[in-house]
Order: C-alpha cells, then structure tokens, then sequence
C-alpha cells in the first residue's frame, strides 16, 4: 500500500512538474520588416506558403540538415525565392517542438500579411524567412530585450556571476561537439540558484556562435532577477528559477579541475622551493597594496574634504532661501485637503498662500520615499541655480523635524499631463499651444544642456514633469533625478535606474549609460505624446503596435503621418508644423544615441525650416506589458523557499533593436 501511494505520489509530481513547460507555443515577440512588400496573389506569397509548410512538417523529422529542432529550406526561384527557417529550444521535446512550429507557421503570416521579410519568437521556437539567403551567417539585428522588473541587491556582483556563467554556457554551446549549439548552466549562489540558457542556430559555425553570443551577452538586463536577449541568429536566458525543462537538457557543463601539485615524483616541488618562491612575491604583494591603499586613501580624503567643501558651500548659499515649518504650515493651512495639487513619485504637491499673499506651490517629501536627502539637496542645489523661463524656479525650502519641503512658484495650470490626456480638456490645447509648449520645452533642455552653468541631465522628462503656467508656457519641474556633468563630460552610467519606463532610452534602460542624447530621447516621446493626444503606456494590443513610437513609426512608414494627430484639431492646425514636429520626434527616438539630434539643433530645426532633416532610421521600440496571468512579455517570481511551482507573472519590460536594413 506504501509503495501504491508512493508511486501515485511521484506520478502526481512528475505531471506537474512537466506541466510547468508546455508552454511552447506562448508568443514572445515579432518584427515584419516594412522595406519590402508583396501582393496576396504573387509568386512570392505562393512560394512563401510552399515554404511554412515545409518547415511545419519537418518539426518532427531528422534530415540532412542537421538535427531535430531546426530546419532550413527555401521554395521557389529568384527574385521570388524565400529562405527560412526554424530553431526550437534545445530542451523541447519532438512534441513541443512540433506544436510550436505549426503555431508560428500560422500565425506569422497573420501578423507579418505582406512582408517579404518577417521573424517571429516564442518561448519554445522561432521562425523566420526572408527573400535573400541569410543561412550559415550571423545576424544579431533586430535585437529584443525582455527583463524582469525585480531588481537585485548587490548589482555588479549578480552581474559578475551572470556573465560568468553565461560564458561557461556560450563555451560549450559553440564546442565542437556542440552540434546542438545549445547549452544550460546553474550555480548557487548567495541570490539564490542561478539559471542560464543559451542557444545558437546550429548552421553557424562555433566561431559564428561565441560572436553572437558574446554580442548577446553585452546587451543584458543590468540588475534584473531574470532576463532574455532574442536574435534571429542566437538568444540567452537567465532567472533565479530553473525555468527549462531539466529532464531535456544537455549535461551541465563541468567547470575546470585544477591541476593537483604531486608530492612525489620528479615533477614535484620541494618545500624549500615553494617557500622561495611564495614568500618574495607574497611580501611584494603586501607591500604594494599597502602603498596603493595608503594612495588612495590619501586621494580620497582630499576628494571628501572637496566634496563637502562645495556641498558646504551650496547648501550655505541655498540657506537664504530656507523657510521654517511654521510658515509652511500656516501658507498650507496645514496641509489641507482642500489645497492639494496632487502627488507624485516621491510625496505630495499643495498649494499654499505666504503672509505677503504670494501663492506658492509645496512639495513635501514621504518620508518613506526613494528621494532621501541626497535627493533633496541635489534638487535645492541644482534648481537654485537655475534661471530660465522655461524651467520651475525655486523658492525655497525646508529641512526641519525629518520634512523635506520645497517651495516653488505656483504654476496654475498643472501639469501638461492634466490637459492632454483627458479628451474633457484636450481640446483647450489647440495647434498653436501645443507647438508653443514643444518649442518651450526643446528651449528649456537646451538650457540644461549647454546655456546654464552647469550640464545638466534631467533624466525623467515626461508630461507630468512638464507645468503650464498662466499663459500656457511649459516650466520643466522635478530635479530630483537629474544628474551634473562637467564641462567637457558627454555621457555617464549609473547601476541605479531612475525614470520612467517608455520615456527611457534603450541604452539608460538597460545599461544605465545616460547622457544629453538620453533626454533628447524622453524629448523625442514627449513631442509624439503631445502631437497625437495618446499616452505612451495607452497602445497595449491595440492598432496593432505597443507603444506611440512603433504607433507613428508604422503610419510614417505607410505614409500617413497626419492619421496621428489628436482628433480634437480637427483643420486648425498647420500641415508643415505638424510633419515637422512628427520628423523631429522620430530623429529623437532612433536606437542609436549617435543618431539623435542635439537640443540645439532641435531647436534650430523648430524655428527655422530651412534646415533641412535627415530621414530617421527605424526607431528602437519601447514596449510595456499588462499583467494577464501568462508569461507572454511578463516577468517572473519564484518563492524558492516554499515551493517549486511555475512562475507567477508579473510585469517584464523589453526593448527592440529593429532591422537596419
């Protein structure tokens, strides 16, 4: 009876635990290349079908091209030929693979209809095809980042780990004996059990593999618990769960043994040799970390000594602007209700009235927010110095009893974010405002970046950040995350990403480099965002895109650009204006910071049409997920300390380099 149970036990754990991966057919993401098109009734859409049958009926079958889980072929002749191909993971089972296949044949041509050229992920496979021969090559573009939105501690250790393994894992992939081009590795470690997947289209070459992955590996979440990068020739996997199917997978590669030192023999060493060679270099060892710790510590006292000597410095020349908290109190007749503006990331915002009947507005800091009082004095420090028309001016502050308060000039219009997104009060935002408030704001960023005396990044650029005063004139606001530069820095990096998801370029996002490239790409978002009415976090499935960049991308590319103006216009705005805001914000967007405009001729291109505007090159696609209950653009939790249980979906965020050609 025991044993009855025992066996009902281990059958019952193992139908769990293999129904945790049949989730093959799950879609991660697709591209459809726009350069090139063709018609329902070509040679191409015929030899197109010939193709995905092919290769759906082949998912089960070992050929002559290598292996189960991948197949190349092509149907047809020049110029109608098409090549594809399909690659599933290394730990699916004929099944699995044979299920995802059939789904992506079908579904790609309803998602790509008419494109020669059009690629297609899931979770367990991917298919692609195209009308020119890309076997045996390497092609890392377009690149998709997915990422949980769970940060770890410690981030350049998990880092370090990450990569390591990662490297193990691209090693054997790209062996000799290899033929699978697909390798896992584990490891525990101090974050838990570490799990990581790699995986190479078997026609390449190990060489071929190791640059692809290693392109791969560059490109990884920074922070993240868990994270994917998907290429058409190569992608990688890693989470803090084992989230591939272990009974599938390859052995796990060994990690090198050392080389043990005999004691015997003519090949070993003597004591009195070893302590001869141990001790001299042991000894200028220590006398050389002594020496460098001595010099650092020296240099870094005087770097301290400057440090508070300056912040000393700023925060005394700020104390003339310090308020007392009775006075705060009173202005905001106690931080009433009635007087709130409303609240952002880091507190709330009231409106208050000083003794001499000036309105102010009120920022009081949570106390348990992120913005602490480094924070606090970064934005006393910077927005004090700050004089421009087209920024928040400060008036005060206060440090007293655990508050932190800023007191700035009451803006009565709100927030930009107020007017353009409620379709009750768009339509107060005519062409003519709209264009003024661009054209404000491109003035203002310009002042950070170069006019003021200091280079500033703002790093959270979005329409909530943006105050309208009186006469509808954009002030930027919220310095708390803005970063100094000196006179002849260009870029920094940061393992703390700050900001705001979709405002963020790709390379701050996932690799924390920022710079003023980074803010003319917020600026970028923002002027798409004010010409068509829409949010960026309002496109989930629906048109068809994931965000307003891939929105205006896909009409600029069909030729209908104007179809995403607000409707609220109607024919009161101006035609030359709109395409050239729209051609502005698609220059500001493009993956390459390179290829971005500066503030500066971002502002000579809005006041002066005769400078003419390079074409923009397809832009690298911000996209966020809403949380449905599958993993389909989600993240992912484990409670490794209860249960071994397939993964609870959360949000996951993801970026998309895009066909350059």
């Amino acid at each position: 009876m025991d044993c009855l149970i025992k066996f009902l036990l281990f059958l019952l754990l193992s139908l769990l635990i293999s129904s945790n991966f049949t989730h093959g057919a799950e879609f991660l993401y697709n591209i459809c290349n726009n350069s090139s098109n063709f018609t329902s009734n070509s040679t191409y859409r015929a030899n197109l079908n010939s193709l995905l049958s092919s290769l759906s009926s082949n998912s089960t079958n070992s050929t002559q091209y290598y292996l189960n889980g991948f197949y190349k072929t092509s149907a047809g002749r020049n110029p109608d030929e098409v090549y594809g191909l399909f690659l599933c993971r290394g730990d699916a089972s004929t099944e699995e693979c044979r299920d995802c296949v059939a789904t992506a044949s079908r579904n790609i041509i309803q998602r790509c209809p008419v494109q020669k050229t059009a690629i297609v992920w899931y979770d367990l496979c991917l298919l692609r095809y195209e009308n020119d021969d890309f076997f045996t090559t390497v092609d890392n573009s377009p690149t998709v980042y997915m990422w949980n939105v769970n940060n770890v501690t410690q981030v350049v250790r998990f880092t370090a780990l990450l990569i390591t393994l990662n490297q193990a894992a691209y090693e054997a992939a790209a062996a000799p004996s290899g033929s699978k081009r697909f390798a896992v590795t584990r490891n525990s470690t101090e974050f838990g059990n570490l799990y990581t997947l790699v995986q190479c289209t078997p026609d390449l070459s190990g060489g071929d593999c190791t640059r692809c992955l290693q392109s791969a590996i560059g490109k990884i979440p920074i922070g993240k618990r868990g994270g994917r990068v998907l290429t058409p020739s190569c992608n990688l996997r890693f989470d803090l769960y084992p989230f591939y199917n272990q009974s599938f997978a390859p052995p796990l590669p060994s990690p090198p043994t050392p080389t043990p030192i005999s004691s015997e023999g003519k090949s070993s060493l003597s004591a009195i040799t070893i302590v001869a060679i141990v001790v001299p270099i042991s000894f200028s060892v220590v006398l050389f970390c002594m020496g460098y710790l001595f010099l650092r510590r020296r240099a870094r006292k005087k770097y301290e000594s400057m440090e508070q000597y300056n912040v000393g410095n700023e925060i005394t020349t700020a104390e003339s602007l310090q308020f007392d908290f009775a006075t705060i109190e009173a202005a905001t007749d106690n931080f009433s209700d009635n007087n709130k503006l409303g609240a952002g990331g880091f507190g709330e915002v009231y409106k208050g009235r000083l003794p001499n009947r000036e309105e102010i507005a009120v920022k009081r800091l949570s106390r348990s927010s992120g913005q602490g009082v480094e924070e606090f004095k970064n934005e006393v420090i910077l927005v004090a110095k700050l004089q421009h028309r087209n920024l928040v001016r400060l008036l005060g502050f206060c440090l007293e009893g655990g508050e932190k308060i800023l007191v700035y000039e009451f803006v009565p219009h709100k927030s930009l974010d107020y007017f353009l997104f409620d379709p009750e009060k768009q339509g107060l935002l005519t062409w003519s405002r709209r264009y003024k408030i661009i054209g404000g704001i491109a003035r203002g960023i310009l002042y950070l970046h170069e006019d003021s005396r200091l280079r500033i990044i703002h790093r959270d650029l979005k329409a909530s950040n943006i105050l309208l005063d009186g006469e509808m004139n954009p002030k930027i606001s919220d310095f708390g995350m803005a970063r100094i530069f000196g006179v002849d820095q260009t870029q920094g990096s940061t393992n703390r990403i700050v900001g705001t998801y979709g405002y963020m370029s790709p390379e701050y996002a996932m690799h924390g480099q920022f710079s003023v490239k980074s803010d003319a790409y917020s600026f970028g978002v923002l002027v798409l965002e004010i010409i068509s009415g829409r949010k960026n976090s309002s496109f989930y499935q629906t048109d068809g895109v994931a965000d307003i960049v891939s929105y205006v991308w896909k009409h600029w590319k069909n030729g209908t650009p104007l179809q995403v103006l607000d409707k609220t216009l109607a024919e009161t705005y101006s035609r030359n204006e709109v395409m050239r805001c729209i051609h502005i914000g698609l220059l500001c967007v493009q993956e390459d910071p390179a290829d971005r405009p500066s503030m500066a001729n971002i502002v000579l291109m809005l006041d002066s049409y005769s400078v003419s505007l390079p074409m923009p090159k397809q832009p690298a696609f911000f996209i966020r997920s809403e949380t449905d209950g599958s993993f389909v653009m989600k993240g992912f939790l484990s409670d490794q300390s209860t249960r071994q249980s397939a993964p609870v979906s959360v949000d996951e965020q993801s970026i998309t380099e895009v066909y350059p050609r």
